[in-house]
């Protein structure tokens, strides 16, 4: 895994995001089941897609800023 702190944190966003993701999908299909309140985890789903996709970009513009950098030492 690259050291680069921002590179880093996009990936513990990512990761961090789907966990969650990953937990809350769980606790719809659970309650889904018992007919309980399933607008919580929805809402925290959905919470969980934005997390991701900021990450995903953080990481998207760290990898662009890195390869400039490159191309320009090179």
């Amino acid at each position: 895994m690259s050291t680069i702190p921002a590179i880093q944190s996009a990936y513990q966003g990512i990761q961090s995001g789907m966990q969650s993701l990953n937990k809350n999908a769980f606790a719809v299909a659970s309650e889904s089941t018992k007919g309980g309140d399933m607008v919580t985890p929805m809402v925290n789903m959905n919470s969980d897609k934005l997390q991701v996709q900021a990450s995903a970009k953080a990481l998207q513009i760290s990898s662009d800023t890195l390869g400039s950098l490159l191309d320009i030492k090179v």
